[in-house]
């Protein structure tokens, strides 16, 4: 086998993936075939480094220089300047915002400092493909050292010890959730793994199977070994091809591996792990929902008791934890629960990953310790607002969450302190808005996206929603009343108190959330009919200046519904019942005679 001096690891995640990252590796590989050091730098495919605002990015190994926004074209420069002569190619270094100066560490990038990776620990790092880079980084050593040297209560304590609790937003700990599954007695159980990730805008569980499916794999066998259980369930939705496709090759390398299948370790604990497939029902990441598609059936959740951990899959005990939770567990194992438990809160222990999109400088996927505050989270690891506008509000937990405000910036990230903050960790996405977008709009965009989703089960969530978002369209149409605005209130409340499953419990939190926080933003859209950041249409007014317009009629040529009258040379008007507010007016306007009121 070659050995190799240098490591180029380029970023194969969905994102890069999107932008290229594919011919950059074809590119390398050429160039260097070219050059006779095909034996001497191995190009490696990874999954994603996190950075996806500066991506694709191109790692190199062994001096950690750190290239970002890498095109195909650059490969012949990577391989020139810094694999034959050893010198950073310097246009293609990441620039720190404040100094100007060219970073060529990641360690020392303003994104990595506050991290710590742990469930992402292998992303960026490894060849996914590649079980044997799993196995040098301690891969399978867990599973190896549960199967032969404890007892399944002696690792159910540990996991308790640990103080991990699921991360796919209920918050509910793991160790108890397998302690509870264990002592259900029954001839067959099943361990699950939700990889129905549905939150707008979040890709965590996703990139944590693109970049590191064997963590995820293991920890399941170990979960497996806990409870009594032979069996594993990925339901994975069927939008995620990549992770799909690299899923399906570590199950295969661990079976040819013995990692899974029949007495494994020769502990004669046999286990494997299929897959199922979800169409998209952001209601199926409700463990009784999730159970029930797997199943055959339609997506919908049941009132609990009995919990999962009695009565799951086909009516047998049944553990479900997602993708992130699982991606923990190795770690915990190989390094120790009092590790873990040292990172983090009293009450939120470990770390946290989070998908931060919006308008923030540094969009990717960033981990951290449980406990760092939003204002570092926006303004040091995601760079702070985009444009240098100013911090509206952030969106924690995703449709399921509230919109947090300046106010609120210094608030530690952890379950307890972001639900008595008024949202809630949920899975982790995380959405950054500024000055420009409009609250009230906000809530409209996440209860039509609730509305969509409802499995339609109960009649709260079904009927109540569709009547919380008619109240907001009447209002962002300029039509709405004081009184409406207590019905968002009371409504709201009645269905976070009757609906059936977190879906519709938690649905109205956009809405209390934008209420309690910009109060007078409603009533601007209800007494005055106004929107301040002009993102409601039905209220904004493009009105033509007379002094500065010169009859050019170019905004009359532009108007694709003929709303713009006058004559040549002299000031025009614009006719508001026919005008669509769609802009083009002012943008072919040289006089700046027209203007939004």
């Amino acid at each position: 086998m070659a050995k190799f001096n240098m490591h180029l690891l380029v970023c194969g995640g969905t994102g890069c993936r999107a932008s290229q990252s594919e011919a950059i590796v074809e590119s390398l590989n050429k160039r260097l075939a070219e050059n006779g050091l095909e034996n001497e730098t191995k190009v490696v495919t990874t999954g994603c480094f996190g950075f996806c605002e500066k991506g694709p990015i191109v790692n190199v190994l062994p001096d950690n220089t750190f290239y970002v926004s890498v095109k195909p074209e650059d490969a012949s420069d990577i391989v020139a300047e810094h694999v034959i002569k050893g010198r950073k190619v310097e246009r293609l270094l990441f620039s720190d915002p404040e100094t100007e100066e060219s970073v060529s560490d990641s360690r020392h990038m303003g994104f990595y400092k506050k991290q710590i990776r742990i469930a992402l620990r292998n992303c960026g790092f490894i060849d996914p493909e590649n079980i044997e880079e799993y196995i040098a980084r301690d891969g399978y050593l867990a599973l190896a050292n549960c199967l032969t040297e404890m007892t399944p209560q002696q690792v159910i304590e540990m996991m308790k010890k640990s103080g991990l609790r699921g991360r796919g937003g209920g918050g509910f700990p793991t160790g108890l959730k397998w302690e509870l599954t264990a002592k259900v007695p029954s001839d067959v159980k099943y361990v699950i793994c939700n990889a129905d990730e549905g939150d707008p805008g979040a890709f965590m569980d996703r990139s944590v199977l693109e970049g590191d499916p064997h963590s995820v794999i293991e920890a399941m066998a170990i979960n497996g070994y806990c409870i009594g259980s032979n069996h594993g369930l990925v339901y994975i939705r069927a939008e995620y091809p990549l992770a799909i496709q690299r899923l399906k090759t570590a199950l295969d390398q661990a079976r040819e591996y013995g990692l899974l299948g029949k007495n494994i370790f020769g502990s004669n604990f046999d286990f494997d792990i299929e897959l199922r497939y979800g169409a998209g029902a952001f209601v199926c990441g409700e463990e009784t929902a999730l159970i029930h598609s797997m199943e055959g059936m339609r997506g919908e959740p049941t009132f609990k008791p009995p919990f999962p951990s009695e009565c799951g899959y086909l009516g047998k005990p049944s553990n479900v934890n997602n993708v992130e939770t699982y991606a923990n567990v190795p770690v915990i194992i190989n390094k120790g629960p009092e590790w873990f438990a040292s990172i983090g809160t009293e009450t939120s222990k470990g770390t946290k990953v989070f998908a931060l999109a919006g308008k923030i400088n540094n969009v990717g996927l960033i981990e951290v310790p449980m406990g760092t505050t939003l204002r570092e989270v926006i303004f040091e690891i995601g760079g702070g607002i985009k444009d240098g506008k100013e911090f509206k509000a952030v969106q924690t937990g995703g449709p399921s969450g509230g919109c947090l405000t300046a106010r609120h910036l210094d608030t530690p990230i952890d379950y307890d302190n972001l639900i008595e903050a008024g949202s809630m960790m949920g899975s982790g996405g995380m959405i950054v808005m500024d000055e420009d977008d409009c609250m009230v709009s906000i809530a409209q965009y996440y209860l039509e996206f609730t509305v969509e989703e409802s499995c339609g089960k109960c009649s709260p969530c079904r009927i109540g929603n569709k009547r919380l978002y008619e109240i907001l369209q009447k209002i962002t149409k300029g039509e709405g009343t004081m009184d409406d605005l207590e019905k968002l209130k009371n409504l709201s409340q009645v269905i976070k108190d009757t609906s059936l499953c977190g879906l519709g419990q938690t649905s109205p939190n956009p809405i209390l959330s934008t209420l309690d926080n910009f109060w007078d933003e409603y009533v601007e859209h209800v007494t005055e009919k106004k929107c301040r950041a002009g993102v409601c249409k039905s209220m904004m007014r493009y009105i033509i200046e007379p002094e500065p317009c010169v009859g050019c009629t170019a905004c009359a040529r532009a108007c694709p519904v003929n709303a713009i009258s006058g004559e040549r040379k002299q000031a025009h008007t614009i006719n508001q019942e026919i005008c669509i507010k769609c802009g083009a007016c002012m943008e072919k306007c040289k006089f700046n005679a027209i203007f939004i009121k």
